[in-house]
């Protein structure tokens, strides 16, 4: 299998690796927290506004693979608060329609630079390259 880099402007990384890798057709989106691009700090505001900044970032890396949200088909989402879920998905719930990729939402202790959230996709190309 061969693995290719995406690279994208419209999301930050504080860290060592690939905003996302297209191995095959499949497409692994790293975990994207609320960092917004043009400061460098985590988006101001609650759950929603942090959920929906890691989305804004997860769907520039989907668009630089030329991909779009109906693409998607696994979601993995990371809490520091489960109390937080409601509004998390508040948010999810605008950014797919029916039938909704298959998710996973799990608390966890802490995440980088204080984030609340943090969202990881697979999508899948619908021509994989022969």
């Amino acid at each position: 299998m061969a693995r290719k880099a995406i690279i994208s402007a419209k999301a930050s990384s504080v860290g060592p690796y690939s905003q996302g890798i297209d191995c095959d057709g499949l497409v692994f989106l790293s975990g994207q927290t609320p960092l917004d691009p043009v400061t460098g700090t985590i988006a101001e505001g609650d759950m929603k506004a942090q959920t929906q900044q890691g989305f804004t970032n997860l769907f520039g890396v989907l668009e630089a693979a030329g991909l779009t949200q109906e693409d998607v088909q696994k979601v993995n989402v990371y809490l520091t608060d489960m109390n937080d879920f409601s509004a998390m998905n508040e948010v999810y719930k605008t950014q797919f329609s029916e039938p909704y990729p298959a998710r996973t939402t799990i608390g966890i202790a802490s995440l980088p630079l204080g984030a609340k959230i943090e969202i990881e996709m697979i999508a899948r190309k619908k021509e994989i390259p022969s």
